[in-house]
């Protein structure tokens, strides 16, 4: 008796999965409909589906609501902090030009290094032989213009006048190999400002040469460098570049600082003339003194 049990449950199975698999041949062929059993399976489960889709989506929906309120509120309160500072810092700003302006007045000094009007000009030729060192503008005497001008473009300081014509000029750039072409810079640190000149450029590294800089001041890399103000030429606070790079001389009495420039020589269009409101004394002027 027991095997006749077995046998059925077997004969049972094997029929099943016959028609398990006559089934799924069923289903698989090219139809142009389906049976009422399988609509009927379809529907019970895309209703199913809909019933858990819903409230799925609607709970995920509310949760990136959440986060972004959450992230709302955080950028508002950063906001708040910086507008707090920026409000700091200008109240700072207008109390420290008060006392600029109260300070001057005690002092009777209407002039600073930094005072000086620009004349706008642009650049109507370059020769292909002497592109890094020489460009003609379209202002010259008539303008006011004068020689050893500073000339600068957007990004910063990119040379000064070498001649001037009636109508026009030439512009001797900084990235000349000139080394008689010296304007006096001041390198930004966090101590104290450290003094140098602009002596050469390299032309392999594209980076000006900042020299006789002082052995025991120590440059960091990336410090800003801008013009002086005293060589006489150049107004005080005219961008030059940034250091990459400080090495010691030959004698390693003073070091050399490469600077890399902010203005871009080789594309230059539209440049602006520097007309300084003070005066400094030249070197020319220095020894001339010294001579007397």
């Amino acid at each position: 008796m027991p095997q006749f049990f077995l046998n059925k449950r077997l004969i049972i199975l094997l029929v099943s999965v016959i028609v398990l698999v006559g089934l799924i041949g069923f289903s698989l062929r090219d139809r142009d409909s389906i049976s009422w059993p399988e609509q009927f399976v379809k529907d019970m489960v895309g209703f199913g589906q809909s019933l858990v889709s819903k409230p799925v989506n609607y709970v995920a929906g509310v949760v990136d609501n959440v986060q972004d309120l959450q992230n709302t509120y955080t950028e508002n309160e950063k906001l708040k902090t910086r507008l707090d500072e920026l409000i700091k810092l200008e109240t700072k700003v207008k109390d420290l030009k008060q006392d600029n302006d109260e300070l001057r007045a005690v002092l009777d000094k209407k002039e600073n290094l930094r005072a000086y009007k620009t004349v706008q000009a642009t650049v109507i030729a370059r020769n292909p032989d002497q592109w890094q060192e020489l460009i003609t503008i379209d202002k010259g005497e008539v303008n006011g213009i004068q020689s050893d001008m500073a000339v600068i473009s957007s990004a910063g300081l990119i040379g000064k006048i070498k001649s001037v014509n009636e109508f026009s000029s030439t512009v001797e750039l900084i990235s000349t190999n000139n080394t008689k072409n010296r304007i006096s810079t001041v390198i930004q640190s966090k101590d104290q400002d450290i003094n140098g000149w602009i002596e050469g450029y390299d032309s392999k590294k594209e980076e000006i040469l900042v020299k006789r800089i002082s052995n025991d001041m120590k440059v960091e890399k990336g410090s800003k460098v801008m013009t002086s103000g005293l060589g006489g030429v150049f107004p005080k606070g005219l961008v030059i570049g940034e250091v990459k790079e400080v090495k010691p001389d030959q004698y390693g009495l003073t070091q050399t600082a490469y600077v890399k420039p902010a203005a871009d020589f080789y594309h230059l269009e539209h440049v602006m003339v520097i007309d300084r409101e003070i005066q400094g004394v030249t070197e020319q002027d220095a020894v001339e003194e010294e001579e007397q």
